[in-house]
């Protein structure tokens, strides 16, 4: 029997128009890099990222003017917006005002609990779920004292205390979010929280780095932490185009069986025996699929040897030799063509599929 992932149960909330939680998806996540004050800037990126499969998005609001652009933002896109708070109150409540669908705060830095509270007042009166998030490199200094250093234990206490706090002044639609970018601490940070609480929780390793490395780095941690169950929105955070984060994490997901949608490219490794630019064409492969709308696998092979038995676990694949290759359709040999009418040729398979 295939193995699944059991996912954790936890309290279902609402996002502006999605709803995250419970039996609900596990959603992507990414933010903005432009500047929120650049309205017309940031609105085109979003739109970029939701054609890509971004389907929450966070944007900084260092000020008050990014505050209230939000409100002009929120009608050029189309999935729920997510304002990120740090250090002014003022900031959380003028978001909410101009139609962030739920906020990022520490309430750490926020200030005094009147200040907290007259956040808290604006998101009750308007449904809005705060994000409380903690990092590990702002830890507090005296659990940082208590359990001698940063640690998964300082993490999950300081958050839960936050969480407490907020429960305290009447409210609990949260959503938990811990983070380290040290991978293993973040994973056992999530493991101890996971069962603590039954408030949902986004999850990804911060600060984790450049392309490469933040997408090793990712893999593993949301890997180990997805693949206990735990988790329900993600972000991987990547040091370049947010564009990547997106990718990569459609990719962790399918990986896991945790999300059907999507095609799956497949390539085998270059060897001696490779003929055709097979690099190249597996990157325009999985570029010219990634707006196709199918649950399929693509195998791309680089020598018609091995290309055709290899291929046979894919619903379609090609593989080149000297200046032709093959279509390879449910492991039998389809068609052969020019080599420059391989992609072409796939695309048109993939465009009029069916079983």
């Amino acid at each position: 029997m295939e193995h699944q992932i059991v996912r954790k149960h936890t309290k279902e909330i609402k996002i502006g128009n999605r709803r995250i939680g419970g039996e609900q998806p596990i959603l992507i996540q990414s933010m903005t890099n432009t500047h929120t004050e650049d309205i017309k800037g940031t609105i085109a990126q979003i739109q970029q990222l939701t054609a890509a499969g971004c389907e929450i998005i966070r944007c900084a609001v260092p000020t008050m003017e990014a505050a209230e652009a939000l409100a002009e933002i929120k009608k050029g896109i189309t999935i729920p917006l997510v304002a990120d708070i740090h250090f002014d109150y003022r900031l959380a409540i003028a978001a909410m005002e101009h139609g962030a669908d739920k906020i990022r705060i520490n309430p750490g830095n926020i200030g005094s609990k009147d200040r907290i509270q007259a956040v808290i007042d604006v998101a009750k009166a308007r449904g809005i779920p705060i994000r409380v998030g903690v990092n590990s490199g702002s830890l507090e200094k005296e659990l940082v004292e208590k359990y001698h250093g940063v640690t998964a234990e300082g993490i999950v206490e300081s958050a839960l205390d936050k969480v407490r706090m907020i429960e305290e002044l009447g409210y609990d639609n949260l959503v938990i979010s811990i983070k380290s970018s040290d991978v293993l601490m973040c994973v056992r940070a999530h493991e101890l929280i996971a069962g603590q609480t039954d408030y949902p929780l986004h999850v990804g390793i911060t600060e984790s780095g450049t392309i490469t490395s933040g997408n090793i780095k990712s893999a593993i941690g949301l890997g180990m932490i997805l693949g206990q169950g735990i988790g329900d929105t993600i972000r991987v955070s990547l040091t370049g185009d947010p564009l990547e984060e997106i990718k990569s994490a459609k990719i962790i997901l399918r990986t896991l069986g945790l999300r059907k949608s999507g095609i799956e490219v497949v390539s085998c490794p270059t060897c001696g025996r490779t003929q055709i630019d097979l690099i190249g064409l597996a990157n325009q492969v999985e570029n010219m699929v990634s707006d196709i709308p199918l649950n399929l696998k693509v195998a791309v092979m680089g020598c018609v040897v091995n290309g055709p038995g290899e291929a046979k676990e894919a619903d379609i694949g090609i593989a080149g030799g000297i200046g032709e290759g093959l279509i390879i359709k449910h492991g039998e040999i389809y068609k052969k063509v020019k080599e420059d009418e391989l992609l072409p040729a796939l695309r048109h398979e993939l465009l009029h599929w069916s079983d």
